[in-house]
């Protein structure tokens, strides 16, 4: 039979089983190729073989044979309005005719195949970039047709899907996938939705390469360090400047390739970071192990002015006790009838120490017994003990790191 005479009557405006029980619309999905996962725009772009099968009795003819019709016919027929959902840019390619199917079964079933290259929305969660895994969704839902008109169902379960296995990416390897069958609630009504969701988990072996062993190199290059001399000034400090201002450059080259997702602090963020405050503390111990060195051979000089000092105090201190007693003794020992010899008309005050001379004694000593605990006393020891503390610390941060990010 023509086509003219199964369409005459025909009315694409209505569903089959109009009034009646809902259509059932079965699909398949062949994922052709992911071209693209953005993790700034948070959306990967994929193209498609979307093909929808159902049965429209309006349609039956004799005989068990099939028809491909020409695309443009698809204009006669009523079609499923299938739309993507979270779907940003949606186009059905066009070359060189409109890249659409359809085929007439004798039973009234209709192939419907669209290849279509869709943008779509994928949330996220960048918290163990570069070590995560993504789970991204391709949703397939009715647009005016709920529940009670339409029915979608994949047509083999999981093997309704295909190519996405073969799919080779740049940055990521799927790890499963599979299908779903649910509902969406709109404040219009209920409506069927399909849901191929998939597992995508990126290769950490390019950040690796790329970030993680020139940073670990940067902070061991700062060690070293530690074997020069605290004399070589100009050494210690072009290596510690050098890896800090080496390391300020990883880290900004490593978030440039995320400038619009800067606001999450990743897993490469706290490496970087726990690499660059380790470099810049290798700068910072050979200040201080410096400036302890420094303080030291000033100190050996000056350290003999105050011992005088306190020698002569306590000499001018017995002195005036000598004085005292013997001027006591004098008065004691004799007395005039006219003249009294009184201890006020003796003026001692050339002699004793001042009050304020005292407590500033008695302040000083106490700020030098203070500061003798902040003080380093052998500032080669802070090398002797860095070339130890450091590499320590860096490996069990490290431990806690891999494990975390790996693990948990």
């Amino acid at each position: 039979p023509g086509f003219e005479n199964l369409t005459m009557g025909y009315n694409k405006y209505l569903r089959p089983y109009f009034g009646g029980e809902p259509v059932q619309i079965a699909m398949s999905l062949d994922i052709a190729s992911i071209s693209s996962i953005s993790e700034s725009d948070m959306d990967y772009t994929a193209t498609i073989y979307l093909r929808q099968r159902w049965t429209d009795p309006r349609l039956v003819f004799h005989g068990n044979k099939s028809f491909t019709l020409d695309a443009r016919l698809v204009e006669l027929l009523w079609v499923p309005d299938t739309y993507i959902v979270e779907s940003k840019r949606s186009f059905l390619h066009d070359v060189t005719v409109g890249n659409r199917l359809i085929r007439l079964f004798s039973n009234g079933t209709i192939l419907y195949a669209l290849r279509i290259t869709t943008t779509v929305a994928c949330n996220m969660d960048l918290s163990k970039y570069p070590m995560d895994t993504q789970t991204c969704r391709l949703q397939l839902e009715s647009w005016g047709y709920d529940e009670n008109d339409v029915i979608f169902t994949w047509l083999r379960g999981n093997d309704s899907v295909h190519g996405i296995e073969k799919l080779r990416l740049s940055q990521y390897t799927v790890e499963r996938y599979y299908t779903l069958v649910s509902k969406s609630q709109q404040e219009t009504g209920r409506y069927p939705r399909l849901t191929l969701q998939f597992e995508l988990r990126r290769n950490v072996l390019y950040f690796i390469l790329e970030t993680y062993v020139p940073s670990t190199l940067l902070v061991m290059l700062s060690w070293v360090s530690f074997w020069i001399t605290l004399d070589s000034v100009p050494a210690r400090t072009c290596i510690g400047v050098t890896t800090v201002l080496s390391m300020t450059t990883l880290m900004i080259g490593s978030r440039s390739s995320l400038s619009k997702t800067n606001c999450f602090i990743k897993a490469i963020d706290v490496y970087l970071g726990i690499c660059f405050s380790f470099i810049f503390g290798a700068l910072v111990e050979y200040a201080v192990a410096h400036y302890s060195s420094s303080q030291k051979c000033v100190a050996k000089g000056p350290r003999e002015g105050p011992a005088n000092e306190l020698t002569k105090e306590m000499e001018e201190a017995n002195i005036t006790n000598i004085l005292n007693n013997s001027i006591t003794n004098y008065k004691q020992k004799i007395s005039f009838t006219s003249i009294e010899i009184s201890s006020d008309d003796v003026n001692c005050g050339d002699l004793t120490m001042k009050t304020h001379q005292k407590i500033k004694y008695v302040l000083r000593k106490k700020m030098n017994r203070i500061i003798s605990y902040f003080t380093i006393q052998n500032p080669s020891n802070v090398d002797h003990y860095s070339k130890l503390l450091f590499p320590l610390f860096f490996m069990l941060v490290n431990v806690f790191y891999w494990a975390y990010y790996l693990y948990f």
